[in-house]
């Protein structure tokens, strides 16, 4: 029972075609440009901008936004080529398991599993947070000891209820409400652009890179891997607080591999899947370029409010009624975001179930709405708990870490299913393989050294919860383990 034995990728297909697994196919490459753009403008355009230009970047914010998409560009190329040659749920622990096997294909799926319910949590609660703030503009006070920061975050734990059972009824209606959601976000985006470039000031573009300032040595266990490991003297600003800049905000990219997840249920996941993946990170990095360009342009960047930097941008000109408008779109927002991650978390279980690494019977498909009912009521209820009364809020960086652990092994997968299956028909095909894939791996691999010390034990010791159950459960149920077990032969996926 080898533990690097990989799942092939006509057995993989062949099993999407199992009537009792078997997922409804409806999604356009549209839906999954709205779903790709849905979960990553959310809480990273509202919050992000201003804290990284405030503390390590400056004007010069936009550079490290353009440093960050093209990270998370090369690394959504690696998704793209993967998700157009094995169009099945799962994403990259579906990958994974095609090409590096199943002991990388459970760390991956374990690493996933913690980045969208822990995702899926903190955004939740920042939803609560805005709803809050978005009533108190308009006169209404919410009880503390039930809303955001309160014994009980009740309305973060409606929020996920509601979105649950939306996900439940099926992936084609709760895209639709996505959408309706998404025109809203978009609206307001596009108002904060068009509208604070009359506020803009040309002076607080000056200096555009402030000059590099040494900043106070983090403890221990808060300071970055990297600078715990070299001893490196930290500082802000300069080149230095661009590539800083785009470390923290590269968490407003986190999502488009959630395009990913819904490969079985896309009409045509050929064509379609790398143009949701790749149109909706181009369609984000466009907006948050022209975002943080107006934002420092409207206020100095030593002035602007890290923790809600829009909205006060334009309080700070006396356009109050304008911060009005710019919460209620954060909550619109941040709702596509929960839904969208919630969503991929079921595909993931779904997937993992399947193959028999986590109980099969988690797998089931409802009979009419054709979606993993069971695994949806499990989600809804772990994230609405965890939502509802943990600090999470504490644990953002645990999002980074499992997300950008899975950019490295896609990006090694793709150049190792490349040498081990060349004859497999891809839809979309990574230029200059493997160079783009190393750099890919070799970008996120620095980003996550850039993540801090306790991130990393607290990962570690999430890996090693996941070991545990892997060898006590999961290699002796897999059905790639079971005797008789056999690649089944598939016809290739339509393009």
């Amino acid at each position: 029972m080898s533990l690097l034995r990989t799942k092939s990728v006509e057995q993989s297909i062949a099993d999407t075609t199992d009537p009792e697994f078997r997922l409804k196919k409806s999604l356009s490459a549209l839906d999954l440009t709205v779903f790709g753009v849905g979960v990553v403008i959310g809480a990273g355009i509202f919050t992000l901008t201003g804290r990284a230009a405030h503390e390590v970047a400056g004007p010069a914010v936009v550079i490290s936004f353009i440093v960050a998409a093209i990270a998370c560009g090369l690394a959504a190329m690696c998704y793209a080529e993967f998700a157009s040659t094995v169009p099945v749920s799962g994403s990259a622990y579906t990958f994974s398991y095609a090409s590096l096997g199943e002991l990388f294909a459970w760390i991956i799926g374990w690493d996933l599993i913690l980045e969208m319910f822990l995702g899926a949590s903190v955004v939740a609660q920042g939803w609560s947070a805005y709803l809050s703030a978005f009533f108190e503009q308009l006169g209404v006070v919410l009880p503390q000891a039930v809303s955001s920061g309160g014994v009980v975050d009740l309305p973060a734990i409606l929020l996920v209820l509601v979105l649950g059972g939306l996900m439940t009824i099926g992936i084609k209606e709760s895209l639709r409400v996505n959408m309706a959601l998404v025109a809203v976000k978009l609206f307001i985006v596009l108002f904060v652009i068009v509208a604070g470039i009359m506020f803009v000031n040309p002076a607080n573009y000056t200096p555009f890179v402030p000059p590099s300032a040494p900043t106070e040595t983090a403890s221990d266990l808060t300071q970055p891997l990297l600078q715990f490991l070299s001893g490196l003297e930290p500082a802000t600003f300069g080149v230095g607080g661009i590539l800083a800049g785009a470390a923290l905000v590269f968490f407003a990219y986190i999502g488009f591999d959630v395009v990913a997840t819904t490969a079985e249920e896309t009409k045509r996941p050929q064509r379609d899947l790398p143009i949701g993946i790749i149109a909706s990170l181009v369609i984000c990095t466009v907006l948050y370029c022209a975002v943080a360009i107006v934002v420092t342009g409207m206020v100095s960047y030593q002035d602007l409010d890290p923790s809600a930097a829009l909205a006060n941008a334009f309080a700070f000109h006396g356009q109050t009624w304008m911060a009005t408008i710019i919460a209620a779109g954060a909550v619109a927002g941040l709702t596509t975001v929960v839904l969208t991650l919630m969503i991929g978390a079921t595909r993931i279980i779904f997937a993992m179930s399947r193959d028999g690494l986590l109980p099969q019977g988690l797998a089931k498909v409802h009979p009419r709405f054709r979606t993993p009912w069971v695994i949806s009521i499990v989600v809804t209820a772990i994230v609405a708990v965890v939502a509802g009364v943990t600090p999470v809020g504490i644990l953002e960086e645990m999002v980074n870490i499992g997300t950008l652990s899975a950019f490295v092994l896609v990006s090694v997968g793709v150049i190792v299913l490349r040498r081990k299956r060349p004859d497999l028909p891809r839809g979309f095909r990574v230029p200059f393989s493997p160079v783009l894939p190393i750099l890919s791996a070799a970008i996120c691999t620095y980003l996550m050294l850039n993540l801090s010390v306790e991130t990393w034990l607290r990962f570690l010791i999430w890996l090693a919860l996941g070991f545990a159950i892997y060898f006590a459960y999961s290699r002796s149920h897999a059905r790639l383990g079971r005797a008789g077990a056999t690649p089944q032969p598939a016809s290739p996926p339509e393009s």
